[in-house]
C-alpha cells in the first residue's frame, strides 16, 4: 500500500507544480494590475475592428489601394491625416459612417470612393459610442497634431521625439511597450498612476532622466529586483541632455500627466 501511495505521490506532485506555475501569473495580475490609457485601449479596440489590416501596423498608412488619388489607404498621422479630417467630431464620423457628414451628399467624393478598391467601412452599429471615442483618443494621440501650447513643453516635445523617448514609453508617453521581466510587463507611460507612483516629484523625473534610474526604487527590495532583471532599461541621459532640455522635457511630461493630449484641439 505504502508503494502504491508512493507511486500515486510521484504523479501527483509534478502535476500540482504545473498546477501551481500556471497559478502565478494569474495571481500575479491580481495583486499588480497592470494600466491602460484610453489611447492604448483605443489602439486594441482599433486592432480588434481591423483598422490596422488596411490603415498598416498601427496606422501607420502605407497599404496600396488601387484606383484611389494617392494609391495608398491614408495613415493616422502627420499631414496625411490633417488633409482628411477637421477636427475631432470628423475623425468619430469616418469611424461610424466611413465619411465625415459634410461628405455625406458630395458627387466628387461618392465618385472617387466607387473608384477605388478599398473603402472605408462603417462601424456604427459594430462599435458602441464608447469604444468609437476610444479609436478617436488613438487616432488623436498617433496623429501627431496634437501638440502643447507652452513652449517649454514644445521645447521639450522636440527633445523627447528627438531622444527616442516614445520608442518605449509609446506615441506622446500613452504606454504599452512590453518590457519582459519588468514588474508589470511593460514600459510605463507618462500619465497615470504607474507615472504618479514612479515620480512623486521634478526632483524624482530629472534623476530618472539624467540616470536612467531612481535610488528610491533601486533600494526597495521589490523594486530594485524587478529593475535590474527587467529586459528594456531606461537610458541615462545626463551626457545628452543639458539643464535646459531636461527643465523642457519635465514641462511635456507634467503637460500629458495633467490630460493636455486629450484636451488640446488638433492643430
Amino acid at each position: 500500500m505504502a508503494s502504491v501511495r508512493g507511486r500515486t505521490w510521484l504523479l501527483v506532485a509534478p502535476l500540482a507544480v504545473v498546477a501551481a506555475w500556471l497559478a502565478v501569473p494569474a495571481a500575479w495580475r491580481l495583486v499588480v494590475r497592470p494600466e491602460s490609457s484610453r489611447a492604448l485601449r483605443g489602439r486594441e479596440v482599433a486592432a480588434a475592428a481591423g483598422c490596422f489590416a488596411c490603415h498598416g501596423a498601427e496606422g501607420r498608412g502605407g497599404v496600396g489601394n488601387p484606383g484611389s488619388r494617392r494609391e495608398t489607404i491614408p495613415g493616422f498621422s502627420g499631414s496625411t491625416l490633417m488633409m482628411y479630417v477637421h477636427g475631432d467630431a470628423e475623425i468619430r464620423q469616418y469611424v461610424a459612417d466611413g465619411r465625415p457628414d459634410r461628405l455625406a451628399d458630395d458627387v466628387d467624393h461618392r465618385a472617387e470612393m466607387e473608384a477605388q478598391a478599398i473603402r472605408m467601412p462603417a462601424y456604427r452599429g459594430v462599435l458602441s459610442q464608447d469604444d468609437i471615442d476610444l479609436v478617436v483618443a488613438y487616432v488623436r494621440t498617433v496623429s501627431g497634431m496634437v501638440t502643447p501650447k507652452d513652449e517649454s513643453a514644445q521645447r521639450g516635445l522636440e527633445v523627447a521625439q528627438a531622444s527616442g523617448c516614445f520608442g518605449c514609453h509609446g506615441a506622446l508617453g500613452m504606454g504599452g511597450r512590453a518590457n519582459p521581466g519588468s514588474l508589470k510587463g511593460y514600459v510605463p507611460g507618462f500619465s497615470g498612476a504607474d507615472f504618479r507612483e514612479l515620480v512623486r516629484d521634478d526632483g524624482e523625473l530629472r534623476e530618472w532622466i539624467r540616470k536612467g534610474k531612481l535610488a528610491r526604487v533601486e533600494s526597495h527590495w521589490i523594486g530594485g529586483w524587478f529593475s535590474r532583471r527587467q529586459q528594456i532599461q531606461m537610458p541615462a541621459y545626463e551626457r545628452f541632455l543639458d539643464d535646459r532640455k531636461i527643465d523642457d522635457l519635465v514641462a511635456l511630461l507634467r503637460w500629458i500627466q495633467a490630460g493636455g493630449p486629450e484636451r488640446e484641439p488638433l492643430s
